[in-house]
């Protein structure tokens, strides 16, 4: 496995977000926040941060995001704009594109869109 600067995100478990969105819940509409935010359940409309999010697995999310960083464990349809880094596991899917300083597919991950890598 390779090493990334601030892998601080992928350390983080439940516990350590202010702000969970459970695998029972089902939300429509625009999220906006500004500290880190897990996803386990299922967003559709917009998604806009300041800080990181984290697509856990099973969660499904259809939406645009823009935020820091964003991991991505679960489904995403939609275009994702993340300022330092796009990360999808082995566990995770993104139709949509991605645009990022940084961009990282895991070997098992899917992904189907344009890719565009900004400094």
């Amino acid at each position: 496995m390779f090493e990334l600067k601030n892998t601080d995100l992928f350390e983080l478990e439940e516990e350590d977000f202010d702000t969970v969105l459970a695998t029972d819940i089902v939300f429509t509409g625009e999220i906006r926040f500004a500290k880190p935010f897990m996803i386990k359940g299922s967003v559709s409309g917009l998604i806009t941060a300041t800080s990181d999010l984290v697509v856990d697995t099973n969660a499904k999310v259809v939406a645009d995001i823009t935020a820091e960083r964003v991991l991505v464990r679960g489904s995403v349809e939609g275009n994702i704009d993340g300022k330092q880094l796009v990360f999808v596991a082995s566990t995770g899917s993104v139709t949509g594109d991605i645009c990022s300083a940084q961009v990282v597919l895991e070997p098992g991950s899917s992904f189907s869109g344009k890719c565009t890598m900004v400094k």
